[in-house]
């Protein structure tokens, strides 16, 4: 008998550490469902989004995508606007509270575009989601919370891999939904988003300690007071500079991609789905696996820099591609420009205290919505005029210019890098940069 006491107590031990393992992980597994699931919803409208439109009593196709442009700037709009307030009130309340007010709100903007029977039902949903639109800001401020400083770049791929498995899964679910009716989708993305809140609710911990809290300041979350909070602290100004530029860069691809493809390749909108899917999918596998692999090898500084040049590359294949084929067997390489995003998340959550990374997310979501302002309608006028007959003739020059932007973000991000070399060659003593004191 005493000789089987050791052997059950160190059964039980061994429970007891598993059962603890899984307790601290499941809060990290809840987020990353939850930016899948939100994402997934997302992604089950954009099929109907046309056919509802007609369907409302809008007279032509060209005219719903002006008003579907219109409404994506609302959202970024309202994403600008309110981002940073509520990373700030994630700081103060906690992820739980804000991440749960968001997922509802996003449940019932689904629900009114489900039974929205005008325009202007339609453009305060979008409002309404701009508004929420914290579910993935804070789910990086919840890893933050989860994760020491040298992984969370790795595990800010996570939230970028779940969300491009809802990007791949939701056209192809909005589309077989959309056989029962164009709102059929609205409804599902509705249920899932209060089932998701239902989750969250029953398994969610709060993840912000107590200590790390601050007070909230509506000052601070007005969104332009962003830009003199990133004058004062150059060395985040710098990053989240060149962050903005690659989302900017970015939105070459929602911009234009289809009247491109279309024009360029003579796609149907059944293969221009299937090309943002592979797309998707490629997103997806970079971000979930090989991310950590560039992080291993290169560090964070060094991942943002391959990114970087990788989109530059990707971007100039496409001015000149002509051919369907090589979209689709390119598709690897045009994905791998999305480590940036992680590796240079993980860089400025390393630059902020433990009870300032929901402001800092907040300060991203806000600037990505500004990217949005600016971007669309850019990447979109770009394309517009330069396929003209009668002007350019170029296809391409979105793409073009997508490659500039990521151009100019690679050189603010190799800046402090450059000049030190600069500087030891002309003998001038000065101490390393940041990222090159503290590689990762």
């Amino acid at each position: 008998m005493p000789a089987v006491m050791p052997a059950a107590a160190s059964v039980t031990e061994r429970v007891s550490l598993t059962i603890s393992a899984l307790r601290n992980k499941l809060p990290f597994a809840v987020v990353i469902l939850t930016v899948a699931i939100n994402s997934l919803g997302i992604g089950l409208i954009f099929p109907v989004m046309p056919s509802l439109l007609l369907e409302m009593g809008i007279p032509s196709i060209a005219q719903a995508a002006s008003i579907g442009g219109l409404m994506s700037l609302v959202f970024a709009l309202m994403q600008f606007l309110c981002g940073p307030m509520l990373g700030r009130l994630s700081d103060r309340f906690g992820r739980r509270a804000v991440l749960l007010t968001s997922l509802i709100a996003v449940g019932i903007d689904y629900a009114i575009l489900a039974v929205a029977g005008s325009l202007w039902l339609f453009f305060i949903a979008r409002m309404i989601s701009g508004i929420a639109s914290a579910t993935f800001s804070v789910a990086n401020a919840v890893i933050a919370d989860l994760t020491p400083p040298d992984q969370r770049a790795a595990n800010f791929g996570l939230t970028g891999a779940a969300f491009g498995i809802g990007f791949v899964l939701g056209p192809v679910v909005g589309g077989f939904l959309g056989e029962l009716g164009p709102r059929a989708p609205f409804l599902a993305a509705a249920g899932l988003a209060l089932l998701n809140a239902a989750l969250a609710f029953f398994v969610l911990p709060e993840t912000l300690k107590p200590e790390n809290r601050r007070a909230f300041s509506w000052r601070a979350s007005n969104p332009f007071a962003i830009f003199g909070e990133l004058a004062r602290r150059p060395a985040l100004g710098h990053l989240v500079s060149v962050h903005f530029l690659d989302n900017l860069s970015s939105l070459v691809y929602p911009a234009v991609w289809a009247y491109f493809a279309a024009a360029q390749f003579g796609w149907s909108p059944a293969t221009i789905g299937l090309s943002l899917a592979s797309y998707g999918l490629f997103f997806a596998i970079i971000q979930a696996g090989a991310i950590r692999l560039f992080l291993r090898y290169l560090g964070e500084f060094g991942t943002a820099v391959f990114g970087l040049s990788a989109g530059v590359a990707s971007f100039v294949v496409l001015t000149m591609l002509t051919s369907g084929f090589w979209a689709f067997a390119l598709a690897p390489f045009f994905a791998a420009r999305v480590v940036t995003g992680a590796a240079l998340n993980g860089m400025l959550s390393k630059r902020v205290g433990e009870d300032e990374q929901g402001a800092l997310q907040g300060i991203l979501a806000g600037m990505m919505g500004l990217g949005s302002l600016v971007g669309i309608p850019l990447m979109s006028q770009v394309f517009a005029y330069a396929s003209r007959e009668d002007t350019l003739n170029f296809l391409g020059a979105p793409f073009a210019v997508a490659a500039l932007i990521a151009l100019a973000a690679l050189v603010i991000l190799l800046g402090p890098s450059l000049r030190l070399r600069a500087d030891t060659a002309a003998g001038k003593d000065h101490p390393a940069p940041r990222h090159l004191r503290d590689r990762s």
